[in-house]
């Protein structure tokens, strides 16, 4: 009986305990991970590092200085090969760190290839790889599966023109940095989480003192609940020309103001004269490729040539694309592929077919365009993200109903820039932001007698 009570005692804490670190590896990840997570990894690490780094190819045959002091200084007859440097390791919240100092013969690339292989040896989630400066990378490891419930981080690397708007798998945050990176184009199906992608961007942009210009030919159904934050807004083909037309004017009209100061960009200019920054939010970029009539087709030549000379020359100007859409290929029409390689930032959800998927990405980074093929349909908002850099990762965009960035944009009204070419497409802001625009009724004439 007495050895009956003591399992009780003992075993009923245990499960306890048990069914709480259970509890919280499905619901908590971050406490799970920072209980046990964190220091098992860290262990395994630790102990299973140099075998891990021999099996993986990541070692190199030591100098002959090294050798002869093995054999005899240290009275050894082997001579074991050199793994990376450990330098720094750091846990946090979503994972682990590790900075390694490259010996010589070995590449980042050489620890990029074989970072499958050291998630498995290492029992994490993901292994990213980055390049921290020559000679010098850091493992990122992420403990569990980060993507599953966005948790933007609290620090984020701010800038003038940067905005957070999703996290990357790694558990850091994806900025989107004006300043490095001017125009990007954003693709995704429907119910993809592209709409999700571009409230996250609106609600960073509102802050800041920056003109946003809509265009959205669907006559406004995704960009209207903005009007307050908007300086300009074009609901149609006829307005998308039209506003084309009068922001190339205001580009060079910028480009005079830079010549006369002997500036290189908006940046150079001093605070009282330099203009406000201009993002310019394409909404389904197919609607001004597609075409009826002659004259329509005159109309769509000319917006692309537009669109192409605001991404060749705007970014001096302080003037930004950000075009959006559901499908993106050379079948649009004449135009779409050089409006195309204006577009350093790609942000590729999940699509309906491999064309879009190597338009997007394929020419930045063709092993992406695998990824982008596999991303779920149960998971929206996940999304491939790259520049010309060649670097690419996965990424997914924290939930904000279209109700919240629209709260969000009416709440930074005051910071609207007041442009005066741009005074004309001005949107009406309704008295009720997101509440539907009542229609009058037209009660019928009386009959004549």
């Amino acid at each position: 009986m007495t050895d009956l009570s003591t399992l009780w005692e003992v075993g009923l804490p245990l499960a306890g305990t048990a069914g709480g670190l259970g509890y919280a590896k499905v619901r908590a990840p971050r406490v799970f991970w920072s209980l046990v997570g964190l220091p098992v990894a860290t262990t395994r690490f630790a102990v299973t590092y140099r075998s891990t780094m021999d099996v993986c190819g990541l070692t190199v045959q030591p100098s002959r200085f090294r050798a002869f002091l093995v054999r005899n200084v240290a009275r050894r007859a082997d001579v074991q090969p050199v793994p990376p440097k450990v330098r720094r390791i750091r846990g946090s919240m979503t994972g682990l760190r590790v900075t390694l100092r490259l010996p010589a013969g070995l590449e980042p690339a050489d620890v990029m290839a074989a970072s499958e292989r050291l998630r498995h040896a290492w029992g994490v989630h993901s292994v990213t790889v980055v390049t921290v400066k020559p000679g010098f990378v850091e493992l990122r490891m992420t403990g569990y599966d980060v993507l599953r419930r966005v948790r933007m981080p609290r620090r984020v690397v701010s800038g003038p023109m940067s905005v957070p708007v999703a996290l990357r798998e790694d558990g850091t945050a994806f900025v989107r940095d004006y300043l490095k990176v001017p125009h990007a184009l954003t693709l995704g199906a429907n119910q993809s989480g592209k709409s999700m992608y571009q409230r996250n961007l609106i609600a960073g942009l509102a802050p800041l003192p920056v003109a946003l210009v809509g265009i959205d030919c669907k006559r406004g159904v995704e960009q209207r609940g903005y009007a307050p934050r908007l300086s300009a807004l074009a609901t149609t083909p006829e307005e998308a020309d039209d506003l084309l037309e009068v922001l190339v004017g205001e580009m060079e009209e910028r480009f005079d103001l830079l010549s006369a100061y002997g500036a290189g960009d908006i940046w150079a200019l001093p605070d009282d004269v330099r203009p406000a920054p201009v993002v310019v939010l394409v909404d389904e970029v197919a609607e001004l490729f597609l075409v009826a009539t002659k004259k329509d087709e005159e109309r769509r030549d000319r917006m692309v040539t537009q669109l192409i000379r605001l991404g060749q020359m705007a970014r001096a100007a302080g003037i930004f694309l950000e075009v959006c859409g559901q499908r993106f290929g050379s079948d649009l029409g004449k135009g779409a592929t050089a409006l195309r390689a204006q577009l350093t930032g790609r942000v590729v959800h999940r699509v309906n077919d491999k064309q879009t998927a190597e338009m997007g990405v394929g020419d930045i980074a063709p092993d992406a365009v695998v990824t982008v093929l596999t991303i779920p349909p149960d998971q929206p908002g996940v999304a491939v993200a790259g520049d010309t850099s060649g670097g690419w990762s996965r990424i997914r965009t924290p939930q904000l109903t279209a109700a919240e960035a629209a709260a969000i944009c009416a709440a930074h009204a005051h910071l609207t820039p007041d442009l005066p070419a741009l005074t004309p497409y001005r949107p009406a802001v309704p008295v009720h932001v997101g509440a539907p625009v009542p229609v009058p009724l037209v009660k019928p004439s009386p009959a004549t007698p």
